[in-house]
């Protein structure tokens, strides 16, 4: 029984925490070749250029998702770095300055008979502080 309340209470503890790091995240939406600053922080994300896109069209069937590959561009004060962020294979995100940056999603998605234009792309970044 005493096992069963310690239990009880880490998972309302642990609960608790992950829950108040995930409101602390910030969405951002960055169309190619522009940049935004995260409102709640001092980081600025950049999205430079698309590098790569082979993820598979939505309306086919692929064997494998293929992956989108990006540069960005993130900077806070007078310190930045470029980084190179991925949809499915690789890296989908890097620390920066006390920050966690994720590429969570990057639109518009292939269709099979339609070509996308390069200036087109809109990524979307997650930003969170990392706890100290």
């Amino acid at each position: 029984m005493k096992s069963l309340f310690l239990a009880l209470i880490f998972t309302l503890a642990f609960g608790s925490l992950i829950q108040t790091s995930a409101q602390t995240a910030q969405t951002v939406k960055v169309l190619v070749g522009k940049q935004k600053k995260a409102a709640r922080s001092r980081i600025t994300v950049k999205f430079v250029s698309l590098i790569e896109d082979s993820r598979c069209p939505d309306d086919a069937q692929c064997i494998q998702a293929g992956n989108a590959t990006i540069k960005v561009l993130v900077s806070k004060g007078g310190e930045s770095r470029t980084l190179e962020m991925n949809t499915n294979l690789g890296a989908k995100g890097d620390t920066f300055e006390g920050y966690a940056i994720y590429l969570t999603s990057l639109t518009p998605t292939p269709k099979s008979n339609i070509r996308i234009n390069r200036n087109a792309y809109t990524a979307t970044f997650s930003v969170s502080r990392l706890s100290r």
